[in-house]
């Protein structure tokens, strides 16, 4: 059984020299990433940036692997059932580096401690799960007052989505439109196109299957996988100052099914005329579907 005293930094981490250098690689072992969620993408983001290189990790999840998982969550098998998701992550993140810096916060993010999970950041990557929008906007909203820049990279059917947010781009909760005063569903709606301008995942989507209660919606590792990698691109360039990125309003969608790529800029985010257009034949859509009625619940 190898231990990690056989373990090399260089040698495990070589290949990716060409890519990035070797004076790159050693600065991303001192970078510290954040991923609040490790189960859907949370979990392959974890994974994908180990591999890149990244040295130090903060992750929490307060969930434990069902078999409801198993469709798309890389840490999901017969021998995690019953395990909690960041618990795992964080082995599957040491037995890719046993050096890695991996601070498990317990009991996931809360109004009480989402000042000190983004404290010391280099980059904060979305891995909440989909309907948990108050916890998610308060992380994005720390990570803004932190100067931490936050990305976001939503699994949308056999698509991903990406989406950053830092200075001088728009925020998140301006892009989204979003407010404390929003009923969920309202809330549910503007995440929903926002993430998705473009909607290259409509046409084969079947939001009738959504159960807000239940935190189910459509998924596909296919999606999961889209979205780590247009993550882990993105983090190397932020994370080693490659170039400028593309700041909200700004966005990202490839839809591997439908072999199509958009992307473009929303001024106004979601408070873009064309964009409200949208909204009310979209809301008339769900409400077709009683989603309404479901967040009401």
């Amino acid at each position: 059984m190898p231990t990690s005293s056989q373990f090399s930094h260089h040698e495990a981490f070589e290949r990716n020299i060409g890519l990035v250098t070797g004076a790159e690689l050693e600065l991303l072992a001192n970078k510290r990433v954040v991923i609040p969620g490790c189960g859907g993408v949370g979990g392959v983001h974890a994974q994908t940036l180990a591999r890149l290189g990244v040295g130090r990790f903060r992750i929490s999840d307060p969930d434990s692997y069902s078999l409801a998982n198993f469709n798309r969550q890389i840490g999901a098998t017969m021998e995690t059932l019953g395990e909690n998701k960041a618990e795992v992550t964080g082995r599957m993140i040491r037995a890719i580096n046993p050096q890695a810096e991996v601070e498990i916060v317990p009991g996931g993010i809360t109004a009480g401690n989402v000042t000190a999970f983004i404290e010391g950041a280099d980059l904060l990557v979305d891995g909440i799960d989909f309907f948990a929008l108050p916890i998610r906007r308060q992380l994005f909203a720390q990570a803004w007052r932190q100067g931490v820049p936050g990305v976001t990279a939503a699994p949308l059917g056999f698509s991903g989505s990406l989406h950053v947010f830092a200075e001088p781009g728009m925020a998140f909760d301006d892009y989204f439109d979003l407010s404390d005063d929003q009923p969920p569903f309202d809330q549910f709606v503007n995440f929903l196109m926002g993430l998705s301008p473009a909607a290259l995942h409509a046409p084969y989507m079947d939001l009738g299957t959504v159960r807000p209660a239940e935190g189910r919606g459509p998924s596909s590792i296919v999606g999961v996988q889209l979205a780590a990698c247009l993550i882990g691109a993105e983090a190397l360039r932020i994370l080693l100052g490659w170039g400028p990125s593309r700041l909200a309003p700004h966005y990202l969608q490839f839809d591997a099914y439908r072999q199509r790529l958009k992307k473009g800029r929303l001024p106004g985010g979601n408070r873009n005329p064309l964009q409200r257009l949208k909204r009310r034949l979209v809301v008339r859509h769900l409400r077709r579907l009683k989603l309404d009625l479901a967040f009401a619940d």
